[in-house]
């Protein structure tokens, strides 16, 4: 089941939940590219395709326990950044590690942090549980 809310108020904000499962990363790449590629922002698309997939990549393996579990992904635009937030049931915050030159995984938040202008992580919205991890790109020029 995918959840989908749009704010009629705020044109600027795109939320989905969609479930924990790595089959559900080709569907989330191409929601973002769509909706930043929408609000006219092509020189972000890339790195905010690339970080969002590394959070989702981590909030599946290590912030839920399957399928059953959902992926909250939130996008929202202003005139000076775009800002991604992934939320996920676990409340353990993700740590930075350094993958061996042989790892088939280990550099998600190495890659975020050189993607992003900012991140961090945030407790989870009022009457859920979990966290929220989250970045931003400036967007210069922007208005």
């Amino acid at each position: 089941m995918v959840r989908l809310l749009i704010s009629l108020s705020s044109p600027r904000v795109f939320r989905s939940a969609v479930p924990a499962d790595p089959s559900r990363a080709a569907g989330v790449r191409r929601m973002v590219a769509a909706h930043v590629r929408h609000w006219g922002l092509p020189e972000v698309v890339d790195n905010a395709v690339l970080a969002t997939d590394e959070l989702f990549a981590n909030a599946v393996r290590h912030g839920s326990s399957g399928p059953r579990d959902l992926i909250t992904l939130t996008l929202e635009y202003s005139e000076r950044e775009l800002r991604v937030t992934v939320a996920d049931p676990s409340g353990a915050l993700p740590r930075s590690c350094t993958a061996d030159s042989a790892a088939e995984s280990g550099r998600g938040l190495a890659i975020v942090d050189a993607l992003a202008d900012d991140w961090g992580t945030a407790p989870p919205e009022p009457g859920t549980r979990g966290k929220r991890v989250w970045f931003t790109l400036s967007l210069k020029g922007e208005t």
